[in-house]
C-alpha cells in the first residue's frame, strides 16, 4: 500500500465499455445481481471450508460458515456479507478488478469474435469473472470491506461508482475474515432495500446454496438440495415433500427419477412425474417446469431449450457443474452444453419409462392414459429418438380385449410368417371400427389391426413410417393388397357383369371417384371407400380445416364393391328395370361409404334421398 494508504485506478476507455455491456447487455432482470454476489459468496465459504479441511491455519477460526444480507431501507442499502476466504490487496484488484487490467482486452476480443461467429456473448462472462458487476445495475456505489483469511491479512476496502475509476483504501477499521459488500441503491433501484422483495429473490433463485442464508437475522434457504444426496439414503415422503416445494404442487408425484452422472457432463438431476395431466383439463399449454442450477445456484427456472418440448409436462431439478453460471443471459438454445444435457436427460427419461412398462405395466397404463399424447407429440417432432418412443406406444387391436393395449413390439411378434406390414385403422371408437367395412378382410384372414383413436395417431404412424423393418399401412388405404381370398357369398356376379355394373357405377358418379373396382377384402359389406390419397386421410383433412388450413382438393377415394353382396347383385338387375332409382341406390351406396370412412363432415345432404328412397319403397 501506498503511504497515503488510498490508491486510485482509473478504468480505461475500453474497461467503461466493458462494464456498460456487462451492466446493460449481459443481464436480463436487474435481480440477478443478487443470485451473482450470493454464489460468489458461496464460493468463497466453500474455498475458506477446502483450508479447513486440509488443515490451514484460518484467521478467526470460529466464525461460522453463512451468509448474511442487510436490507435497510432507509439508507437505501443492501449488504452482502459472507465468512469465506476474504482478500489480500493483490487479490482484490485480482479477483473483482479482473476486467480492470489487460485482461479487458481479451474480453472484448472474445466478445466481437463472439458475435461474429453468430454466438452468445453472455456466455462468456463466467470465464472472465465479472458476475460481481452486475451489482452496477442497481448501485450508485459499491463498497468492498474485505480480510484475508491468511494471518497477516489487512482491513481493506474496495470503492467505486463503476463510472471512471475505483479507489482501494486501508481501513482502520478492525473487521472479520470474508467479505461484505455495502450496495448504495440508485433511487430507481431502491425496491431492492426492501426485505421482502430480497426475500422473494433468494428463495426463487438461492433456495438450494449450502451455506445458511439469513436476511436481516433470519434464515432463508430451509429446503435441502435433495438432489445432491444419495437416493438410498432418502425416503418416499422427502422427495414427495420436494415436489410439492419445487412444483407448487398439491398432488404426490406418479414418478421420481433421481440419478447422477460423472460424463459426458457432471449432473445430479431428480425429475418427477405429475399425478395428472393439467392439459387435458383445458388449463392451457403446460410450461416447461424443470429448473437449471449450477452447484445449487439457479440459472434458470424455465430454461429454454434443457429439454425437448414434448416433455414439458416434467417437473424437477437438473443440477450441472460443468455449466457457467451465467449462461442464462439471453439464448440458451445455442449452448453447446445444453444440448448435451437435453440429450442426457432425455434418453435417461426414455429409458426410465421403457423399464417402468416392462416391470409395471399397469402403472405405465396409467401413466399413459394421462401422458401418451406427448410421447406421440415427441415422435412427430423428436427425430433424435423417434424409434424409441415407437417402443413406448400402446394401443389397441383387433387381437386385444377392450382397453386392453399392446406395444408395437408385441404386434411384431405375432405377425404372421409372411406377413411384412403392420396394419392399422383409425376411428373414434373401437365399436365404429368393428362396424365399419374395413376390418372384416383382416380378421377373414386372422391378420391383426392396430386400433387408433386420437386424430394425432395417424400422424405418428407417418412419422414413423416404419417399425422394426415392417412399414407401417393404413388399413383403409387402396394400396392395401391381401390377395385372393374366398367368397363367404353363395353367389356373385360373373366377371363380365362386373366389368359392366363397375363401368356403369363409375359414369353414374362421375368424378367423386377414381375408379371402381370389383374388392378382394369385403366380406360381409356392399362396398367401401378407400383413400387414395398418400399424403393426407380423412381424419388429417378434418385437422387442417380446424386450424383453418386449406387441405388441397377434393379427396382421392376409389370405391371397391362387393360381387358377393345382395345388394350389389339386385343393382345390377335394378339398372335395365328402373334406372333411375337404381342411380339413387347407387349415390347412397356411395354416400354410405364415405361415411364409414370418415369422408362425410356433414350427412345432411343425403337425407332427402333416404326420404326420396323410403317414399319409393312404400
Amino acid at each position: 500500500m501506498s503511504e497515503t494508504k488510498v490508491e486510485k485506478h482509473a478504468f480505461q476507455a475500453e474497461v467503461r465499455q466493458l462494464l456498460d455491456i456487462v451492466i446493460h447487455s449481459l443481464y436480463t432482470d436487474k435481480e440477478i445481481f443478487v443470485r451473482e454476489l450470493v454464489s460468489n459468496a458461496s464460493d468463497a465459504l466453500e474455498k475458506l471450508r477446502h483450508y479447513q479441511l486440509t488443515g490451514e491455519s484460518v484467521h478467526d477460526e470460529k466464525l461460522p460458515l453463512e451468509i448474511n444480507i442487510t436490507t435497510d431501507d432507509t439508507a437505501h442499502t443492501i449488504t452482502i456479507q459472507d465468512y469465506g476466504v476474504g482478500m489480500t490487496h493483490e487479490e482484490l484488484i485480482e479477483n473483482i478488478g479482473t476486467i480492470a487490467k489487460s485482461g479487458s482486452k481479451a474480453f472484448a476480443a472474445a466478445i466481437k469474435e463472439a458475435k461474429a461467429s453468430g454466438g452468445d456473448p453472455a456466455n462468456l462472462i463466467g470465464q472472465f469473472g465479472v458476475g460481481f458487476y452486475s451489482s452496477f445495475m442497481v448501485a450508485s456505489e459499491v463498497r468492498v470491506y474485505t480480510r484475508s483469511w491468511k494471518a497477516e491479512g489487512q482491513n481493506l476496502v474496495w470503492i467505486s461508482d463503476g463510472q471512471g475509476e475505483f479507489r482501494i483504501e486501508e481501513t482502520p477499521d478492525t473487521q472479520r475474515r470474508g467479505a461484505k459488500i455495502v450496495i448504495k441503491l440508485q433511487d430507481e433501484a431502491r425496491e431492492f432495500a426492501g426485505k421482502s422483495r430480497i426475500e422473494e429473490i433468494l428463495k426463487r433463485y438461492s433456495s438450494f446454496v449450502q451455506f445458511p442464508i439469513n436476511l436481516n437475522g433470519e434464515r432463508v434457504n430451509k429446503i435441502e438440495a435433495l438432489w445432491l444426496r444419495n437416493k438410498n439414503e432418502i425416503k418416499p415422503e422427502e422427495y414427495t415433500e420436494f415436489y410439492k416445494f419445487q412444483a407448487n404442487a398439491f398432488d404426490d408425484p406418479r414418478h421420481t427419477l433421481h440419478f447422477s452422472a460423472d460424463a459426458p457432463l457432471a449432473i445430479n438431476a431428480l425429475l418427477f412425474t405429475p399425478k395428472e395431466n393439467i392439459e387435458r383439463f383445458g388449463f392451457g399449454r403446460m410450461e416447461p417446469g424443470v429448473s437449471l442450477y449450477c452447484k445449487k445456484v439457479l440459472i434458470d427456472e424455465k430454461p429454454e431449450g434443457l429439454l425437448p418440448e414434448w416433455l414439458r409436462f416434467l417437473r424437477g431439478v437438473v443440477d450441472s457443474a460443468d455449466l457457467p453460471l451465467n449462461i442464462s443471459r439471453e439464448s440458451m438454445q445455442d449452448s453447446a452444453l445444453v444440448q448435451k444435457l437435453n440429450k442426457i436427460l432425455t434418453g435417461r427419461y426414455i429409458k426410465h419409462l421403457a423399464t417402468e412398462a416392462e416391470k409395471n405395466p399397469d402403472s405405465y397404463k396409467e401413466f399413459y392414459d394421462q401422458f401418451g399424447i406427448y410421447l406421440k407429440e415427441g415422435i412427430t417432432s423428436d427425430f433424435a429418438h423417434r424409434e424409441k418412443l415407437a417402443k413406448l406406444l400402446r394401443y389397441e387391436s383387433s387381437l386385444t380385449e377392450k382397453d386392453s393395449r399392446t406395444s408395437l413390439d408385441d404386434y411384431v411378434s405375432r405377425m404372421q410368417a409372411e406377413q411384412k406390414e403392420i396394419y392399422f385403422i383409425y376411428a373414434p371408437s373401437r365399436a365404429s371400427i368393428e362396424a365399419g367395412p374395413y376390418l372384416e378382410a383382416f380378421t377373414s384372414r386372422n391378420l391383426e389391426v392396430l386400433f387408433l383413436y386420437e386424430p394425432i395417431d395417424e400422424f405418428v404412424m407417418n412419422h414413423l413410417h416404419e417399425f422394426d423393418g415392417k412399414k407401417l399401412v393404413s388399413a383403409d388405404s387402396s394400396e392395401v393388397d391381401l390377395g385372393e381370398h374366398e367368397s363367404v357369398g353363395e353367389h356373385k356376379l360373373e366377371q363380365d357383369q362386373l366389368t359392366e355394373l363397375t363401368k356403369w357405377i363409375k359414369e353414374t358418379l362421375g368424378d367423386k371417384v377414381t375408379d371402381v373396382t370389383t374388392s378382394k377384402r369385403l366380406v360381409n359389406s356392399p362396398a367401401a371407400a378407400l383413400n387414395a390419397d398418400k399424403m393426407l386421410t380423412p381424419s388429417m383433412r378434418r385437422i387442417l380445416k380446424a386450424m383453418h388450413q386449406d387441405p388441397g382438393e377434393q379427396a382421392s377415394v376409389r370405391l371397391e364393391i362387393n360381387p358377393s353382396h345382395g345388394l350389389i347383385r339386385k343393382l345390377y338387375d335394378l339398372r335395365e328395370g328402373n334406372p333411375e332409382l337404381a342411380r339413387m341406390v347407387t349415390e347412397q351406396i356411395y354416400d354410405n361409404s364415405m361415411i364409414a370412412a370418415g369422408f362425410v363432415e356433414d350427412p345432411r345432404s343425403m337425407v332427402n334421398r333416404i326420404y326420396d328412397l323410403l317414399e319409393r319403397i312404400g
